[in-house]
């Protein structure tokens, strides 16, 4: 999400699941250099393709400035510029995100997406925003398999050039049991209170 507030990034770590084996590989990785850049990645489908571009895109960090890599690219996010959020599609070419569209949600999106849809402007607030991702991820996990816990979340504040909050959400995690304790009954309660249709 990309929001005037910051940014909230997030992503589960389940790569597969059959009824016998469940991979779970984490989908985000960070490149941070505090006061300069703060660069983040969340990755859905082939996992060899992601690793692969991730790791030349590592290693190349580590090259020096001899040669164009991340903390010398002109073209990202650098100081002085807004935040930017870009969807990446496996041929090379992206979309980014607007004020209209300030969210990308990539791999399994229907069952989460009308949470969001329903909640998220670009003045939300990062607490808000994060409340509601967890929630978009809770109701997803409950309608497809093949999405699960733990989910890395990260929280970006606007200009601050370093990552604000980073934090692997367990299934043990007091919030995210509250949450899907207290947003399920909520549902219920809500939906018992509307009026049954009188159509004749």
């Amino acid at each position: 999400m990309s929001l005037d507030a910051g940014m909230i990034f997030a992503s589960d770590s389940r790569t597969n699941a059959g009824v016998d084996q469940v991979g779970k590989f984490s989908k985000m990785r960070v490149f941070t250099r505090t006061g300069d850049r703060v660069i983040v990645t969340l990755s859905s489908g082939n996992l060899s393709i992601t690793q692969n571009a991730l790791n030349v895109l590592e290693q190349r960090s580590r090259a020096g400035d001899s040669q164009l890599q991340l903390w010398n690219a002109t073209s990202m996010f650098v100081r002085g510029e807004p935040p930017r959020l870009f969807e990446v599609y496996s041929e090379g070419n992206f979309i980014e995100a607007t004020p209209d569209t300030c969210y990308f949600q990539i791999g399994e999106s229907k069952y989460g997406k009308p949470v969001i849809d329903r909640v998220i402007t670009r003045s939300t607030g990062l607490l808000e925003a994060t409340k509601c991702t967890i929630v978009s991820f809770d109701s997803t996990m409950r309608s497809n398999i093949s999405v699960g816990l733990p989910i890395d979340l990260i929280v970006y504040k606007t200009d601050t050039f370093k990552v604000a909050l980073q934090k692997r959400i367990e299934e043990s995690d007091p919030y995210f049991q509250m949450v899907h304790s207290q947003w399920g009954e909520g549902l219920r309660r809500v939906f018992a209170e509307l009026p049954n249709p009188d159509w004749h």
